[in-house]
């Protein structure tokens, strides 16, 4: 069966998004500190990474498997996401990395767009 546009844009966006997200990660500041011990930072970078691999998983399962339930996970995350972002703007001002997370934010966004709407509609399983 051919994948609707919407569908395909929906995971095109997404994909890119977490593509954005794994960068973010890769360049963080790595450097120890009386907060943030070595083991610390490695185990942040792991879970950062698993995460991120998850998503990519969940993202799949909407978009080739059909399943409705990894895009409201997706768009949860995404809630969640734009508040973390909110208070660390509100903290730190706008850098680098959050205007990285802003745009991915807005991909995150624009892809769920796509996968409720348009041609999308009858794609997803219950």
């Amino acid at each position: 069966m051919k994948i609707p546009k919407n569908v395909l844009r929906f995971e095109v966006l997404l994909y890119s998004s977490l593509i954005l997200d794994a960068l973010s990660v890769a360049f963080q500041d790595r450097t120890p500190s009386a907060d943030m011990t070595e083991s610390t930072i490695a185990a942040a970078t792991v879970l950062a990474a698993g995460l991120i691999l998850l998503l990519f998983y969940f993202v799949w399962l909407a978009a080739r498997r059909r399943k409705n339930w990894p895009r409201w996970v997706l768009l949860a995350t995404l809630v969640l996401s734009v508040i973390s972002l909110f208070q660390i703007v509100d903290e730190s001002g706008l850098q680098l990395d959050t205007a990285i997370e802003v745009v991915s934010c807005a991909l995150t966004a624009a892809g769920l767009y796509c996968s409720f709407t348009g041609d999308a509609r009858g794609w997803f399983n219950a």
